[in-house]
């Protein structure tokens, strides 16, 4: 018995090495963790349950048969974080370049169906240089297999993809179909294909960093919604982010000890809001006033600063927040914003999460090059998030709200359950000044009779009376209650029930 325990004991040792000490070393010397390194940070401590520790692969090509290292470059299996169940895989580099066989896709796609069977997120660390070419279509099988399970399990258990490493070819559409993708600055790529490949056929001429780095991808093209520092600040706030999230789709998020009172008042908030309607202000500042602790997630805070994404805690409950930025294209909403916003209005859907709308927009961005890009279609993906949204809605105009914008921010008539208004909001088909420029072209020779018309009409729409006379306004608030109000409206709301008609899936305008 003794000899059997001992075997079992020295093949465990062999599997953790993985890769052998000196390719460990090298992982370290380019400031990366090891994969299991890497878990043990993100779970709690000893709460980590391995799979499949001894499975090799079954490629007989190319010699590969010499060479059967134990859990095949990745390793799986389920943990908790903050005492609640999540699965995990951790891509080896040691391994074989990380690279996916036949038998490391079967050991991810084990996880992620018992996942979506046992309702817990999936987290995927990803450090890997691709498809294993001695494997040929079985490693491009494995592959779809795992796209295939990413699809399954969309809406119905968070999934996390964390690149901490290469990520390339076929490898980024799994990632790609996740709800979030963060990356570590400097170590981590994404791209569909390589520099050399790019320098052959195009003759560009561009390095790793440029083509697919965590600056690309979090401010250029929006594929990853953050980057971090180093592998130990992506897995704490990783942790962190998991702490907002609901387990699954029927599932509520988790209720957090709170230490702030709902009823707080936060006076400076009176005048946030400047005298001069074209003077920007810092929607941040509301976010965390409001919030309970001040607590922040912030979801793409490179990516469209025009709007701002993200969780915050009301009464210890997790509430999505979509605000408009004034301090960045005056708060336009254009198509990159609306395509952030959309995505995560959508999440929040999904997984029963309420969201708090915080208004302040001129409109859409005018202009040739959005035009051209479709801002029609991708302005619709933002209306068409908020109008299918069936959680508590919760939104406060803070200022402008002019045109079709106005409509798509979670107003009263795309079922917003709570509307409110600070004496500030401004609700209208556009400005006053360009709104009289056309009423009273006739007049437009005379300065003074068009100052006096956009005096009047800034009399009649620059405030939220006339919305708030047709119901269109639930009520106007006073800014130092906002918590308050909010907190309350959404206590209010933990009940709501609201179905959208039988269908198979809807059309969004994609």
């Amino acid at each position: 018995m003794k000899d059997i325990l001992q075997e079992l004991e020295d093949r465990r040792s062999t599997a953790r090495a993985g890769g052998g000490q000196r390719r460990i070393d090298a992982q370290h010397a380019k400031g990366k963790l090891t994969a299991r390194e890497r878990i043990e940070l993100l779970l709690d401590e000893d709460s980590f349950e391995e799979f499949d520790m001894f499975v090799t692969h079954r490629c007989t090509d190319f010699g590969m048969e010499a060479e059967r290292p134990s859990g095949d470059g990745v390793v799986t299996g389920w943990g908790t974080i903050n005492g609640r169940m999540v699965y995990v895989f951790s891509q080896d580099f040691t391994v074989f370049g990380g690279s996916l066989s036949e038998t490391h896709a079967q050991k991810i796609c084990k996880i992620m169906d018992m996942a979506v069977q046992n309702g817990a997120p999936v987290i995927g660390i990803n450090d890997s240089g691709g498809a294993r070419i001695q494997e040929g279509v079985a490693s491009l099988a494995g592959y779809a297999e795992v796209f295939q399970r990413n699809v399954l399990a969309s809406g119905v258990v968070p999934q996390i993809s964390v690149i901490m490493g290469p990520c390339a070819g076929g490898a980024v559409y799994s990632p790609a179909m996740t709800d979030f993708i963060f990356m570590v600055k400097d170590t981590s790529y994404m791209f569909v294909t390589g520099p050399d490949v790019v320098k052959t056929v195009t003759n560009e001429v561009v390095t790793a960093e440029e083509l697919g780095g965590a600056s690309t991808h979090t401010r250029k093209s929006s594929v990853a919604d953050g980057a971090f520092e180093n592998d130990v600040d992506a897995l704490t706030e990783i942790r962190r982010l998991v702490d907002f999230l609901p387990l699954n789709n029927r599932d509520r998020p988790p209720v957090r000890p709170f230490f702030d009172d709902p009823n707080r008042l936060e006076v400076s908030l009176d005048t946030l809001v400047p005298d001069n309607p074209n003077t920007p202000y810092d929607m941040h500042e509301l976010i965390r006033k409001v919030g309970d602790e001040g607590d922040f997630f912030e979801i793409q805070a490179e990516f469209a600063k025009n709007i701002v994404t993200g969780f915050i805690r009301l009464e210890g409950r997790t509430v999505g927040v979509v605000a408009n930025q004034p301090m960045v294209l005056a708060g336009c909403l254009d198509i990159d914003s609306s395509r952030k916003a959309a995505r995560f209005v959508r999440f929040c859907d999904a997984f029963e999460i309420p969201i708090l709308t915080f208004v302040d927009v001129p409109g859409f961005l005018p202009g040739t090059s959005q035009e051209y890009g479709g801002v029609i279609k991708h302005g619709a993906k933002l209306l068409f998030a908020y109008g299918e949204a069936t959680v508590p809605k919760v939104t406060v105009i803070t200022r402008k709200a002019y045109g079709g914008a106005y409509d798509v921010m979670a107003s009263k008539h795309l079922r917003g359950d709570f509307n409110y208004a600070w004496p500030t909001a401004e609700i209208a088909v556009m400005g006053a000044k360009g709104a009289t420029e056309i009423l009273y072209r006739s007049e437009l020779g005379d300065p003074e009779k068009i100052a006096a018309r956009t005096k009047d009409y800034e009399d009649r729409f620059a405030n939220p009376f006339v919305a708030a006379e047709m119901g269109f306004i639930d009520e106007v608030i006073t800014p130092r209650n906002t918590r308050k109000r909010v907190c309350r409206a959404f206590a209010s709301l933990r009940g709501k029930k609201l179905q959208n008609p039988w269908k198979k899936h809807d059309n969004i305008p994609l």
